[in-house]
């Protein structure tokens, strides 16, 4: 028996494929967190009698060896497998016979993907974190070193009020550092064990300790009632694709700031060679293209979010094959998040702005000279904002 549900009657191919669809690749990265789930499972099942101790010991060591092994690259979930469930308990079954086929009472494929599944988001919501922290470090040190260059500060894509490279940095850095701590908040969903819910109905007549495998595992709560668990499938994951779509939008508006500094009418920066590309046809080129992709990905994030939230938004409920579809947007934003976190500060460390190229239009301290009126001769600041701009020709 090839898939846990497989009881001998045949099975179109082309209906493997469209089911299992790329669930058996995605489930790859998965494995390391299933086998966590599995063994406090089993050591669950051992605490309940229902367990002996020589499998517990058996079966641990097994897990222990097959995750090992996954992560050597010896193996990989297959189509024929459908899934990293069926994967490691038909590992399991060849190592260990009847012991092997043993770690599936209590449990479904329902409540053991979701348990992987939380434990792998909490992981990479600290991995967003640090990384997001990395590029608000980059930018701190920006700011330290040529912070106090001028700069327009820009309305309307017009000069509008004097700024500078240190506050168009820490502008920056305050917001993405705020971002991190909004992946820190999601947490709280992620927190919920959601192991010993099963098909989403509980385990009757199983004398479970749910509590047992929630310490066992880190969670913060066990996820109660049973019912609430596949319910609550895809609020983790699209909670996580938000913050990751605000996180890459304040990113595409840092790179679309830089892409627009680089060009030669603004020539406000350099970008350091190795960040650039060049053209096929133009020898002159240096092409921003590290930046315009971040820029462009900030649309990927959000697209990958608008998916997640489709999949769950009109689902009854109780557990459907739907919810499935969530993972390849979510590893695929949680992916493209990370790759951008990883690529940017060291792209932001080579930055040099040239303050030699930046020029300040003379009235783009006409707000502070209508302040000064006020202060200096007490009168209303509308009328110190009309004496400015007839002054300046602009009434």
């Amino acid at each position: 028996m090839t898939r846990l549900w497989d009881k001998g009657a045949p099975l179109d191919a082309r209906v493997l494929e469209y089911t299992a669809g790329e669930d058996h690749a995605l489930d790859d990265r998965l494995v390391a967190y299933d086998v966590q789930g599995s063994i406090a499972h089993a050591e669950g099942l051992h605490a309940a009698g229902l367990l002996a101790d020589a499998d517990l010991k058996a079966l641990k060591e097994a897990l222990e060896e097959i995750a090992a092994s996954h992560a050597r690259g010896d193996w990989r979930i297959t189509l024929e497998q459908e899934d990293g469930q069926t994967a490691l308990e038909s590992l399991l079954t060849q190592r260990l016979g009847a012991t092997g086929a043993r770690i599936h009472l209590g449990r479904s494929r329902n409540d053991q993907v979701l348990t992987a599944l939380r434990l792998y988001l909490r992981d990479a919501v600290e991995q967003l974190r640090n990384g997001a922290l990395g590029v608000v470090a980059a930018l701190e040190s920006l700011a330290r070193r040529q912070g106090d260059v001028a700069l327009p500060g820009y309305t309307h894509l017009q000069q509008a009020m004097p700024s500078s490279v240190a506050l168009w940095a820490r502008g920056f850095a305050s917001e993405i550092h705020d971002d991190a701590e909004g992946l820190r908040h999601a947490h709280r969903r992620i927190g919920k064990s959601p192991l010993g819910s099963a098909a989403g109905y509980g385990t009757p007549g199983l004398p479970l300790n749910r509590e047992l495998t929630r310490a066992k595992l880190g969670f913060a709560e066990v996820h109660e009632p049973v019912t609430a668990v596949q319910l609550s499938r895809g609020k983790a994951e699209a909670h996580v694709l938000f913050e990751v779509t605000l996180l890459m939008q304040d990113l595409g508006r840092l790179a679309a700031d830089l892409v627009l500094f680089y060009t030669q009418e603004f020539a406000y920066v350099t970008l350091p060679a190795a960040f650039t590309t060049g053209s096929s046809i133009m020898p002159q080129k240096r092409n921003p293209d590290v930046f315009e992709l971040v820029r462009g990905r900030s649309a990927t994030a959000l697209a990958c979010l608008v998916e997640t939230l489709g999949v769950c938004s009109r689902l009854p409920s109780g557990y459907h094959r739907d919810l499935q579809l969530i993972k390849a947007p979510l590893f695929r934003g949680i992916d493209l998040c990370l790759q951008t976190l990883d690529i940017l500060p060291a792209a932001l460390e080579g930055i040099a702005f040239r303050p030699e190229k930046i020029r300040l239009d003379p009235s783009i301290h006409a707000a502070e000279r209508a302040y000064a009126l006020v202060v200096r001769e007490g009168i209303p600041f509308r009328e110190a904002y009309l004496r400015v701009a007839r002054e300046l020709g602009h009434d």
